[in-house]
């Protein structure tokens, strides 16, 4: 699905592209709408960098009894654990 946002609003809201992709991948991922990998892609941004995003912001990194179980099955997968 393609979204499309006038140059006017952009201006309007003194925000370049990028930086609404950003607004919107956070508030997506604060609800618990999107994981970190989902907004971090949206946001067009390195995990990491979208980590530091949060970050800035004081907005907790959700990482929970799955997600840990989920990496650990990972690695396991991979052999390096």
């Amino acid at each position: 699905m393609a979204v499309v946002i006038s140059d006017d609003v952009l201006k309007n809201a003194r925000m370049t592209e990028s930086e609404l992709l950003q607004e919107v991948a956070v508030l997506l991922f604060q609800r618990e709408k999107l994981t970190l990998a989902q907004a971090s892609r949206l946001a067009q941004l390195p995990r990491i960098q979208f980590q530091h995003l949060l970050a800035s912001r004081q907005i907790p990194v959700h990482y929970g009894i799955a997600e840990l179980e989920s990496d650990i099955q990972t690695l396991k997968e991979l052999g390096t654990l």
